[in-house]
């Protein structure tokens, strides 16, 4: 059923977007701060449920790309998006009925509701990685037989084109990528444009609305004096990904971070408040894959997500810092995320990593 998110929704929803995030997507603050100027510029955010949408509906996906660390240091106008989707729009000769997440994680949460806030555009509850990830073909949209292609692209001085590698979508990446480095390391983009029929086939249903319930969950457990690490793993049980776990709990003693082919690279390292164990992260905006004393614990698709060990407030790749208290949770991923086809695009193999794809009920 279509709602109207209130202005003071986006806080929560900001937060638990963090929190798939996974430690990439971007830092959804600063993307929420633009979206609530559009609100005291008088404009609203609708948000609809996937069976809301006509099969024949055009629904163009919109989002950032590039290394969050940048997109930090290199501020957006906010505008760029919304020219991504109408330079989309004027190649394909039609007008978009909705827009679409990506990536449910980080700022590209808040993405499509800034561009639904300036475009007048409904935006569809539902994404197209359950979490974020940093290629633009790790997608359902993409692992489940949309391309793409055309893709737009803008900058933050204006800028603007499209690019068309027909159904190949890892080239599509490597290309768009080499533009967005050439823009600055940041750029904004419309693609995988579908019909109703076809994101209701693809995407990974209701995760704005489960974005909203985590955040508004962390922030009652604290207001509540409860501990939020039990109240998500509560919370967690009752949706698609079905697990929730605290897997570490610790003060970061190391973190390499490096920004390179668009990319923020890196590993953090992380000694146990209780023992001499030692956590290992590894990740490429997102966190990829968790050692505990050398033994793999978890691995990408399913969530690693490091938090504040008090207050369980999400802290992004390249918000780690030496000394910081955390814990860290393992989130299972939805199944549609762990079938074969799923797996050849977005299990570890996808990113060099020499491990196959076990879930984490598998690897305690």
């Amino acid at each position: 059923m279509a709602r109207e998110l209130h202005v003071e929704d986006l806080t929560d929803l900001a937060r638990g977007a963090a929190l798939l995030g996974t430690g990439g997507g971007g830092d959804p603050y600063l993307g929420r701060l633009m979206v609530e100027q559009e609100y005291l510029r008088g404009r609203t955010v609708t948000v609809i449920g996937l069976d809301e949408l006509a099969d024949d509906a055009l629904v163009i996906p919109t989002a950032g790309m590039g290394a969050p660390t940048v997109r930090v240091e290199k501020l957006p106008t906010g505008r760029e998006a919304s020219l991504a989707l109408r330079t989309l729009e004027e190649h394909l000769g039609r007008r978009a009925d909705a827009t679409v997440p990506v990536e449910c994680g980080g700022s590209n949460s808040m993405v499509p509701l800034l561009v639904g806030a300036q475009l007048g555009l409904p935006v569809v509850d539902a994404d197209g990685m359950g979490r974020a990830f940093p290629e633009l073909q790790m997608v359902t949209f993409g692992v489940y037989g949309m391309s793409g292609s055309p893709f737009a692209l803008t900058g933050v001085h204006g800028e603007r084109g499209v690019l068309d590698t027909g159904p190949d979508n890892r080239r599509l990446e490597w290309l768009a990528r080499g533009l967005t480095v050439r823009m600055g390391g940041t750029a904004s983009t419309a693609g995988f444009a579908m019909s109703g029929a076809e994101v209701r086939r693809t995407a990974v249903p209701g995760t704005l609305t489960l974005a909203f319930r985590l955040g508004r969950c962390i922030r009652e457990a604290r207001e509540r004096h409860r501990d939020p690490f039990q109240a998500l793993t509560a919370l967690f049980a009752d949706t698609m990904y079905e697990r929730a776990e605290t897997i570490f709990r610790g003060r970061i003693v190391d973190v390499e971070r490096r920004t390179t082919g668009g990319f923020a690279r890196g590993r953090a390292v992380i000694q146990s408040s209780s023992d001499d164990s030692v956590l290992e992260l590894e990740f490429q905006n997102e966190h990829l894959l968790a050692r505990i004393d050398g033994k793999i614990r978890v691995v990408v698709p399913d969530l690693i997500a490091v938090v504040n060990a008090e207050t369980a407030e999400p802290i992004t790749t390249e918000g780690l810092r030496y000394g910081q208290r955390v814990g860290v949770l393992a989130i299972g991923a939805p199944a549609i995320m762990r079938t074969p086809e799923a797996l050849s695009v977005f299990g570890p193999r996808a990113f060099g990593l020499d491990v196959d794809f076990l879930p984490m009920n598998d690897l305690t």
